[in-house]
């Protein structure tokens, strides 16, 4: 049997009209759907079908919308037999590789990620702090550079993949670091499209917040390795999930450390289960030679399940 592990998608990987072709074909697709109308009092499907994008957008509805497309495509390939030896998240995704790794159930996860999302447009003044994407400095460069922002936070926030990583702080912070890292050699410093400063020590006041919403969920021990973006490394034991995704809000992803370790521990593919290629695009930047798959549509799922099954 092949081995595989599931990456699963974070925020920014939305998209107007997400899920919507499992929801028609599959009539147990379409109850998942339902019932998650149900666990987040909203209708999430019409969002997710219909738009309009910045309400998708809006982080509440994101999370839970990327989440839901995440494991209705998971459910999909679980009636294929076709389980995961490990799995892994993006930020936001974790929650989905939790759920698939049986650790949260998804009408717990749906309204519970929800209130992340809320909680993080909340933390800081909206508009005052952001994002930026550095291309071609390392850590320890940019490092170097954030050391020498006066007066404001930036923090590295994702750790992505050789020569892209991902800086989060006040706007003005951000500003400042940009010139500094230029200054470092970087090729290119990016704004991100995003409502604020994720993934940073700005992030805090949400964290404590949070907690007091985590500590209502039954978090069960996982069934599979869970990568953690806080860590780095698997856990499985519900205790430490639960500190790693309190720690998961200010620290920052180390997806790229995470793929490496995963890579060593042997698995025949990696499989982006969810709306979109982004991790698809950062793993071939890891490390080439890896096979991957992007599931987001039945003509993509139905590729992956001839190859799982296939003698090859």
């Amino acid at each position: 049997m092949k081995k595989v592990a599931f990456m699963f998608p974070g925020q920014g990987s939305q998209a107007v009209g997400m899920g919507k072709e499992f929801h028609d074909y599959y009539s147990d697709i379409k109850e998942l759907f339902q019932e998650a109308n149900t666990a987040l009092d909203k209708d999430i499907a019409r969002i997710m079908f219909d738009g309009p994008k910045e309400e998708l957008t809006e982080t509440e509805n994101a999370q839970p919308a990327l989440l839901l497309t995440s494991i209705a495509i998971h459910t999909l390939l679980l009636k294929e037999e076709i389980q995961p030896v490990m799995t892994i998240g993006h930020s936001l995704g974790e929650y989905s590789a939790l759920v698939a790794a049986g650790s949260i159930p998804l009408d717990r996860a749906l309204p519970l990620v929800a209130i992340r999302g809320k909680l993080m447009e909340e933390a800081f003044p909206e508009g005052q702090g952001t994002m930026a994407a550095v291309l071609g400095l390392s850590e320890e460069e940019i490092d170097k550079a954030l050391q020498k922002v006066t007066g404001e936070i930036v923090d590295i926030a994702n750790l992505n993949c050789p020569g892209q990583i991902v800086i989060s702080g006040s706007v003005k912070g951000i500003e400042q670091a940009t010139a500094l890292l230029k200054e470092h050699g970087a090729k290119r410093v990016l704004p991100l499209n995003v409502s604020g400063p994720f993934h940073s020590r700005l992030m805090k006041s949400a964290n404590d917040q949070f907690g007091e919403y985590l500590n209502e969920v039954d978090i069960k021990n996982a069934s599979i390795p869970v990568y953690a973006n806080a860590s780095a490394s698997p856990v499985r034991e519900s205790e430490k999930i639960k500190e790693l995704l309190l720690k998961q809000l200010y620290s920052p992803v180390r997806f790229e450390e995470s793929i490496r370790h995963m890579i060593d521990a042997g698995v025949d593919a990696f499989v982006e289960v969810g709306n979109g290629k982004v991790l698809c695009g950062l793993l071939k930047k890891i490390d080439r030679s890896v096979k991957t798959f992007a599931v987001q549509d039945i003509n993509s799922m139905n590729e992956f399940i001839t190859w799982y099954k296939g003698d090859s």
